[in-house]
């Protein structure tokens, strides 16, 4: 089965990561996870503040 997520590397300090896996856990998720939901998040209030992002016009 082809995987139709994308995938992306992020570089970030140990520590910044370490602690991204604890708060993950401790909300139950893993770290990849946690950072959809924190990407989520972020995008539901960039939207809030400057209107829907509409992806057709910027192609």
């Amino acid at each position: 089965m082809a995987d139709s997520l994308s995938h992306f590397t992020l570089r970030v300090s140990q520590e910044l990561l370490d602690k991204l896996g604890y708060v993950a856990a401790y909300e139950g998720r893993t770290k990849n996870k946690e950072l959809e939901q924190l990407i989520r998040k972020h995008i539901r209030q960039f939207e809030a503040e400057h209107g829907k992002i509409d992806l057709a016009s910027h192609e």
